[in-house]
């Protein structure tokens, strides 16, 4: 059994539930929901990103509409600071700024309020996994529109075989994961 506090990383993708052939044929999607439906292990999740950040300088988190949302609003809570929802669009009642990005499986586009941070703010971008990597970058471009500074992007699982890292990281996004799987 994988101990949470020597290998956190390793707990966690244990944890992991995958579903082969979702949502189309080929394609193992990696379900975060088991993580968050058994207390410890969802604590230990959140620990991870707050111990990684508890001592950095950050203004706000941002969550990327879904998953990011359950993330980064504790995590934002856990620092004590503000939450900023990056919504798909038509979703936010306010005047918004959008970004168009593609997708494993097609197009989409996200929005921001137009007043969500101010010019200078240091903003974490969270969400639940990296693949192709268009959605945070999306967010982040965003982000930068509004004139912040994105510290780091981070994620619950990354899957590099897809290229999001590596497409993040030549935009001059540092990432943190908590773990990696090979394949889609």
């Amino acid at each position: 059994m994988t101990d949470p506090i020597d290998a956190p990383g390793a707990y966690i993708a244990a944890r992991v539930r995958t579903v082969p052939d979702w949502p189309q044929k080929g394609v193992m999607f990696r379900d975060i929901t088991p993580l968050l439906s058994e207390r410890k292990t969802f604590r230990i999740l959140i620990d991870c990103f707050i111990q990684r950040y508890i001592d950095h300088d950050i203004d706000a988190v941002a969550g990327i509409d879904a998953r990011g949302f359950i993330l980064g609003a504790v995590i934002a809570h856990e620092l004590n600071v503000g939450f900023i929802p990056v919504r798909k669009k038509g979703k936010l009642p306010y005047s918004t700024l959008s970004e168009e990005y593609q997708l494993e499986y097609g197009s989409a586009t996200i929005e921001l309020h137009s007043d969500a941070c101010a010019p200078g703010e240091r903003v974490l971008l969270v969400d639940d996994l990296i693949a192709t990597g268009g959605t945070m970058l999306a967010a982040a471009r965003l982000l930068r529109r509004l004139g912040a500074h994105v510290v780091e992007g981070a994620a619950i699982i990354d899957l590099p075989e897809l290229g999001g890292s590596r497409l993040l990281a030549e935009s001059g996004i540092a990432l943190f994961t908590v773990c990696s799987f090979g394949g889609h």
